[in-house]
C-alpha cells in the first residue's frame, strides 16, 4: 500500500515541482493581482497571469504538441490574433481629430523613434536584428504590435516582450507625466488649443480606404495591421454595417483578447523566461517607451515655436499607441496647471496616429530583418 502511495505521489506535479515552477507561477500571480487589485491592463495581464500559472504546471504538457495552449498559441504564431484586435481598435477608433489636424500625423511619427534609437541599444548589448527589433517595438507602446512582430521575428523572446509592453502601457499614467513636466515649461503646458473641427463623413468613409491603399504599397508588410484596423474602422463610419462594427467592437475583440493572453502567457515557462535576455528585455522596453515619449514632446515643442504657441506641445507625448491611455495622460496633467484646459481631443489626434505609426514600424522593421 505505502509502495502504491509512493508511485502516485511521483506521477504527480509536485515530484517534478521545481523552484523556477514556483517562481514563475508567482509572476504570473503578481499579473493577476496586478491586474484585478490595480486595474493595470486587466483585460490582457489577467490571462497572461493566468496563462503563466497554467504552462508551469509540471506534467501536464499544455505546450507540447497536443497540448491545448499548443493549439490556441497557433492564432499568434500564424499571425491572426493581432490583426484581429486590430479590426476591434479600428472599429472602436474616431479618426476624426487626426483628419481635422493632419499635421498631428508627424508628432505620431516622432513617438516611433524611440524604437529605432532602442534598435541600436539592444545591438549593442549583443542581440541579434531579429531580436532587437522585437523589443526595440516596445517603445511604440502598442501590445498587439509588439506581439506581432516578436512572433515573426524572435518567438522565443515572446513571454518577456509582451509582458514589458503591457506593463509599460498600463503605467503610462505614471511614466509620462513626470517626463512631461520635466520637459515642457508651465507657460507651454498652459496653453489652450481650440477643439478640432468637425470632419465630413465622405473624408471618414474614404481614409480607412486610402490609407491602407497608401500603406499596403509603401510597406507591404504592414497590411495586416493596417488592413485589419482600417476596416475596423470603415466599418464603423459607414454606417450600414451597425452589427459588423459592434461584433468587431465588443464579442469578436473580447473572445480573441482571452484567447491572445492566455497564448502570451504560455510562453512564460520558466525555461524561457528566466534568463538574463529577461532582465534586459524589461530596462530597455522602458528606455524605448521614455525615448518614444521625449520624442514627441520635443517635436511638440517645435510645433509649439513655429505655430507661435498656439500648439500645446504635451499633445506630443499622445504620439505614443497607448489607446486612449497616453491622451487621456495629457489632459490630466494640463488640467492640472489649468482646470478650464481640455486638450483630450487635440491628443487624441497624435494618439491615434502612434497606433498607425507603431503598424508601419512594424513592417519596417519585418521588411529589414526579412521576415
Amino acid at each position: 500500500m505505502l509502495q502504491m502511495f509512493l508511485t502516485f505521489l511521483e506521477s504527480t506535479g509536485f515530484a517534478a515541482l521545481t523552484w523556477q515552477n514556483i517562481l514563475m507561477i508567482a509572476i504570473g500571480g503578481l499579473l493577476i493581482y496586478l491586474g484585478i487589485v490595480k486595474k493595470y491592463e486587466p483585460l490582457l495581464l489577467l490571462p497572461i497571469g493566468f496563462g503563466a500559472v497554467l504552462v508551469n504546471m509540471p506534467l501536464a504538457g499544455l505546450m507540447e504538441d497536443t497540448g491545448l495552449l499548443h493549439y490556441f498559441y497557433f492564432g499568434i504564431k500564424s499571425g491572426i490574433f493581432p490583426p484581429l484586435i486590430f479590426l476591434g481598435i479600428g472599429a472602436m477608433t474616431d479618426f476624426g481629430p487626426l483628419l481635422s489636424n493632419p499635421k498631428t500625423f508627424l508628432l505620431g511619427a516622432a513617438a516611433q523613434f524611440g524604437i529605432f534609437g532602442t534598435l541600436l541599444g539592444a545591438k549593442v548589448l549583443g542581440f541579434d536584428f531579429a531580436e532587437a527589433a522585437s523589443i526595440a517595438i516596445i517603445g511604440g507602446a502598442d501590445g498587439p504590435t509588439a506581439i506581432y512582430l516578436t512572433s515573426k521575428l524572435a518567438d522565443h523572446l515572446l513571454g518577456p516582450i509582451a509582458v514589458a509592453a503591457y506593463s509599460y502601457m498600463a503605467l503610462v499614467p505614471i511614466i509620462q507625466p513626470p517626463l512631461i513636466k520635466m520637459f515642457t515649461t508651465k507657460k507651454e503646458r498652459l496653453v489652450r488649443m481650440s477643439e478640432p473641427s468637425p470632419v465630413s463623413k465622405r473624408v471618414k468613409i474614404l481614409f480607412p480606404i486610402l490609407a491602407t491603399i497608401a500603406s499596403a504599397l509603401l510597406i507591404p508588410d504592414s497590411t495586416p495591421l493596417i488592413g485589419m484596423l482600417m476596416l475596423g474602422n470603415l466599418l464603423k463610419e459607414s454606417g450600414v454595417v451597425d452589427r459588423l462594427s459592434k461584433t468587431a467592437q465588443n464579442e469578436l475583440i473580447n473572445i480573441v483578447t482571452i484567447f491572445l493572453g492566455i497564448s502570451v502567457g504560455a510562453k512564460m515557462s520558466a525555461e524561457e523566461f528566466l534568463t538574463i535576455q529577461t532582465g534586459y528585455i524589461i530596462c530597455l522596453g522602458l528606455v524605448a517607451f521614455g525615448i518614444g515619449t521625449v520624442s514627441g514632446l520635443m517635436l511638440g515643442k517645435l510645433m509649439y515655436f513655429f505655430s507661435r504657441g498656439k500648439v500645446n506641445p504635451m499633445i506630443g507625448a499622445a504620439g505614443v499607441s497607448a489607446v486612449p491611455m497616453a491622451a487621456r495622460v495629457v489632459q490630466k496633467v494640463g488640467q492640472e496647471e489649468d482646470p478650464g484646459n481640455f486638450l483630450l481631443m487635440n491628443a487624441m489626434g497624435p494618439n491615434v496616429a502612434g497606433v498607425i505609426g507603431s503598424a508601419i514600424a512594424a513592417g519596417v522593421l519585418i521588411s529589414l530583418a526579412g521576415g
